[in-house]
C-alpha cells in the first residue's frame, strides 16, 4: 500500500504515508488554502442560507495564473480574446458561481489537512489514511486543484512538458515542485483506480 491507495471494503479507499510525506502533503493543503484565500464569511453555519444562495462574487477572473486556472472563464476558449457579450456572460457566470466553488475548494483542502492532523505516526512506519468515501472525494478535489495549480507555476500545458520536466537535473529549481506534481498525479490516479468498481 506504500505510496498508492487501495479500495477499503465498503467504500472509501486507504494509502500509506510516512512522516515526510504526511508533511509535504499538508504543507501543500495549506498553501492552497492560502492561495484559494479565506472564506466569505457565509460559511455553511450561516443564519440565513437565501443570503447565501444570492450573494455575488467577483465579475473578473483573478489575475494570478495559478487562480486563473483554478477559477476559469465558463465561456470562451482559455487564453483566447473574448468578445463583448462572451465577456459579459463569463462575468455573470463567475459572479454567481465563484463563491461556491472558492468554498468548496477550501472544504476538500481543509478536508485534507484534517484528515492528516487525525493521523498517529508512529516512529518511522509512518500511519494508514483511511479516507470515507467523502473523504476520498475531498482528496481527489484537493489533489486535482494542486496539481492544477503546481502545474500552471510550471508552465505545464500537457503531458508532454510534464515529461520534459521530469529529466530535469537534480540541481534544477524546478526539480522539487516538478516531483511534488508526479506526486501528487499518481496519488490521484491511484485514488481514482481504488474507488473504481
Amino acid at each position: 500500500m506504500a505510496g498508492h491507495f487501495e479500495p477499503l471494503a465498503g467504500g472509501g479507499a486507504a494509502v500509506a504515508l510516512d512522516e515526510v510525506e504526511i508533511s509535504i502533503l499538508r504543507s501543500l493543503a495549506v498553501q492552497l488554502l492560502e492561495l484559494v484565500g479565506p472564506g466569505d464569511g457565509h460559511g455553511p453555519d450561516d443564519a440565513d442560507p437565501l443570503a447565501r444562495l444570492f450573494a455575488e462574487g467577483p465579475s473578473e477572473p483573478p489575475t494570478d495564473p495559478a487562480l486563473a486556472r483554478l477559477f476559469p472563464d465558463a465561456y470562451g476558449e482559455p487564453g483566447a480574446r473574448q468578445d463583448p457579450q462572451e465577456r459579459a456572460h463569463a462575468a455573470e457566470f463567475r459572479r454567481y458561481t465563484e463563491n461556491d466553488l472558492r468554498a468548496r475548494k477550501r472544504e476538500d483542502a481543509l478536508g485534507v489537512v484534517r484528515s492528516l492532523d487525525s493521523l498517529t505516526v508512529g516512529g518511522d512506519r509512518g500511519a494508514v489514511l483511511r479516507l470515507s468515501p467523502e473523504g476520498c472525494r475531498q482528496w481527489l478535489g484537493a489533489l486535482n486543484d494542486l496539481r492544477l495549480a503546481i502545474g500552471t507555476r510550471l508552465e505545464i500545458a500537457d503531458e508532454d512538458d510534464s515529461d520534459t520536466l521530469f529529466r530535469l537535473p537534480d540541481e534544477d529549481p524546478r526539480k522539487p515542485m516538478v516531483m511534488a506534481y508526479l506526486w501528487l498525479g499518481g496519488l490521484q490516479e491511484t485514488l481514482v483506480e481504488a474507488l473504481m468498481p
